[in-house]
């Protein structure tokens, strides 16, 4: 049966381990960063609710961060045991790229979480803030090293092959900065803090809907707006760098991405469609003309390559990555929305008052992480047929392991993750759900703040939070 071939389960066990450990790091980068902010605000005005904003957000941060690990780890061993001829011809190179991150970023988090997670009472506020600093920046330098391995993977650089098909490293400059990692990183880190943003701003519209908390909601809400606001049209630029980039060196993603198949000069848009691989053509098609042309090659009469220059066993598969890329586009347009409708609603001072608005941040709390799933099916599955684009083919890198034994890890990882990371994901949504811990009332001063990180007034009274 085709559903035990060998290189088809390989695809789907790697393709669901990552997909799961992805989730993770993606938010605690983010997250790490606004802990850092929170830590210097409360540092800086000693108003106690930026305190109580930060406590409650790293219990979050570090039942996320050890899910974020476990999931790593896992993931990493799969190289060895379904990807060992993978990991035999590339092992020179990506080896030290992974060493790299555990030097250099994983020892420097670990070694500083246990401050930053039990140090608040035990450090001097200052200790506790750089403490949280280095952690948040070595989220940073690990997805640096990982995406720089990812990166090469697409856009090999710096490298010989011997005559056993060995990759052996010749310019770890050029190896480490390939010509697309620049792009991809920092469209990575964007997407990891607008993630971040969404999830913050989800939860305070949440308190808002259900009237609690709503001193902490403003700050929560207000800094998560500002960073929409800014990061959102920053995303989407960074992903037109990120098309330009993959036009040039892997054009038939491209051709993919936006399913044309034959050359077209001054290529339309097609913004909805049906990709029909054995007809070779996009059914019921919705186009604008000349828009994928003047976006992908800043010009009317640019020329966008079709699918048929490939022979059918060097296309990736077209519906896949057709209908991730939209799913993250149309994603990153409604992540704009937000910030724009954020901003007139804060100008207007409306921004925490209108109820539409919190439903909205609410229900968009998950799309960071859609967006950065269906990104990731469109990078990883619009590079096949390869593993290391156009030197090493995805069939000839799996190991000799039998379907029914990959067969069977990969349902045993199906019911393991599903029960721990299932309880995982249920203990924090029960965080955020709970809010801060805070005895008393904390209110804002007589008058009606708009700024969301303006002087605020720690004042104990009976009852609930406001």
């Amino acid at each position: 049966m085709a559903w035990l071939d060998p290189l088809i389960l390989s695809r789907i066990h790697f393709a669901f381990t990552i997909s799961f450990h992805i989730i993770f790091p993606s938010f605690t980068i983010g997250l790490a960063a606004w802990l850092a902010v929170l830590k210097f605000l409360h540092l800086k005005t000693n108003k106690e609710i930026y305190s109580q904003i930060y406590q409650h957000w790293i219990k979050i941060f570090a039942v996320s961060f050890a899910m974020g690990v476990v999931s790593g780890i896992l993931l990493s061993y799969q190289f060895g045991t379904n990807w060992s001829v993978f990991s035999r011809n590339t092992g020179n190179v990506l080896g030290p790229l992974m060493g790299y991150e555990v030097l250099t970023a994983f020892f420097l988090e670990a070694s500083f979480l246990g401050i930053m997670l039990f140090g608040h009472d035990k450090v001097s506020n200052r200790m506790h803030l750089v403490a949280t600093l280095i952690v948040a920046i070595g989220t940073v330098i690990s997805a640096f090293w990982i995406l720089s391995a990812n990166s090469w993977m697409h856009t090999p650089a710096g490298y010989r092959i011997d005559e056993n098909g060995v990759f052996y490293p010749t310019d770890w400059v050029q190896v480490v900065f390939n010509p697309s990692f620049v792009y991809r990183f920092i469209h990575m880190v964007l997407a990891a803090y607008l993630t971040t943003s969404f999830v913050v701003a989800g939860v305070a519209g949440y308190y808002f809907i259900k009237g609690i908390h709503k001193d902490h909601a403003k700050i929560m809400l207000g800094m998560a707006m500002i960073t929409i606001s800014i990061l959102s049209p920053l995303q989407i630029f960074a992903g037109d760098l990120q098309g330009l980039g993959t036009l040039k060196h892997q054009p038939v993603k491209v051709a993919a991405m936006e399913g044309i198949w034959e050359d077209e000069v001054g290529a339309n848009l097609r913004l909805f469609g049906v990709p029909d691989e054995e007809a070779e053509t996009t059914r019921y098609s919705v186009e604008i003309p000349y828009a994928t042309g003047l976006i992908l090659t800043h010009s009317l009469t640019g020329e966008v390559k079709g699918l048929k220059n490939w022979p059918k066993d060097e296309r990736p598969p077209v519906a896949i990555v057709f209908y991730a890329f939209r799913i993250m586009v149309g994603l990153g347009f409604v992540m704009l929305f937000i910030g724009i409708a954020g901003t007139y609603l804060y100008f207007r001072g409306k921004l925490f008052e209108t109820r539409w608005f919190n439903k909205a941040c609410l229900l968009c709390s998950p799309i960071g992480f859609i967006s950065i799933l269906s990104g990731w099916f469109v990078a990883e599955c619009g590079r096949q047929p390869y593993v290391v684009y156009g030197l090493l083919k995805t069939k000839d890198a799996i190991s000799p392991v039998p379907a029914e034994s990959i067969l069977f890890s990969l349902i045993t990882f199906i019911c393991v993750y599903s029960m721990i990371f299932g309880f995982g994901l249920y203990y924090v949504i029960r965080l955020m759900r709970k809010g801060p811990d805070v005895i008393g009332d904390v209110t804002i001063g007589s008058h009606n703040i708009k700024d969301p990180i303006a002087v605020i007034d720690v004042k104990p009274k009976r009852g609930k939070n406001v």
